[in-house]
């Protein structure tokens, strides 16, 4: 196999059922599960000992028409939260997410300049229509890490385009409002917890985690089992262990099947309509 040239990271996602994710016992019998599977197929698996739960808020942002979805953008917000308090800084990340990766990248997401950010050119490896298979969907992100929350976006369109320019070529109404989507209720609790890390070859070694949505504590929406690894120069050629870890995906589902959930992304549920 051949990767995109562009490729900064390959992220393979499951979504899992939300029934009893707020029980540590089901996420302990899902953690063990995974490493009796990867003992079964001879592949390395090492434990987070210290690992920490984090706990943040997620939203994302659209005009009252969904201009953004329509034109494959994705706009999120992630709020880190230190028990029940809200940090005065957030993650905003811009996203083109395609299903190819040479049209996701026609559009830049870079910020304006003065702005740090990290770009990231994502292959997300997603189930397919039935056990067993892949698909892959690739996104071309700009993060910036650390954005004052009190300067988040107002209720317009060119507050954004301030941070983001490549979003005024969009054949989008330059007047247009924009809201948090499905209302500043619809924000979602994210509890995320590390695994493990899972060695698919010499430079392929893929952090492994579990993150539960949630309405409020207590009342799981969704879950999603992801795992994912850098691609570089030294692995990019690595063709052995890339095909190592699609295959691991595969199995892993036939594997997992009584926990898995229908659905492509979490963000579709946010919209209630499928990417």
């Amino acid at each position: 196999m051949k990767l995109h040239p562009s490729v900064t990271n390959r992220e393979f996602k499951l979504l899992i059922k939300p029934q009893g994710l707020d029980r540590l016992r089901s996420i302990t019998a899902l953690s063990e599960q995974i490493v009796q599977y990867c003992k079964k197929n001879k592949i390395d698996f090492f434990h987070l000992d210290n690992a920490n739960t984090g706990l943040r808020n997620i939203y994302f942002y659209d005009t009252p028409g969904e201009d953004f979805r329509h034109n494959n953008i994705i706009l999120r917000v992630r709020e880190s939260r230190q028990n029940i308090w809200v940090d005065d800084w957030c993650e905003v990340t811009l996203k083109c997410r395609m299903l190819d990766a040479d049209m996701a990248t026609q559009f830049n997401p870079t910020p304006k300049k003065g702005i740090k950010s990290r770009a990231r050119l994502k292959e997300e490896i997603l189930r397919g229509d039935e056990l067993g298979t892949k698909r892959s969907m690739f996104s071309n992100n700009a993060i910036l890490d650390a954005v004052a929350l009190d300067s988040i976006f107002d209720s317009t369109l060119s507050s954004i385009t301030q941070f983001f320019p490549g979003l005024a070529k969009l054949p989008i109404n330059k007047k247009s409002t924009i809201r948090i989507v499905g209302g500043r209720t619809n924000k979602i609790l994210e509890t995320c917890l590390p695994l493990g890390n899972i060695v698919f070859g010499d430079g392929v070694q893929a952090h492994c985690d579990i993150a539960i949505w949630m309405r409020s504590v207590g009342d799981p929406i969704v879950g999603e089992l992801a795992f994912s690894y850098r691609v570089t120069e030294e692995n990019r050629t690595n063709t052995k262990a890339h095909k190592r870890a699609d295959k691991f995906f595969k199995g892993l589902q036939h594997e997992l099947a009584d926990w898995l959930e229908i659905g492509s992304t979490k963000t579709a549920l946010v919209y209630g309509k499928p990417e």
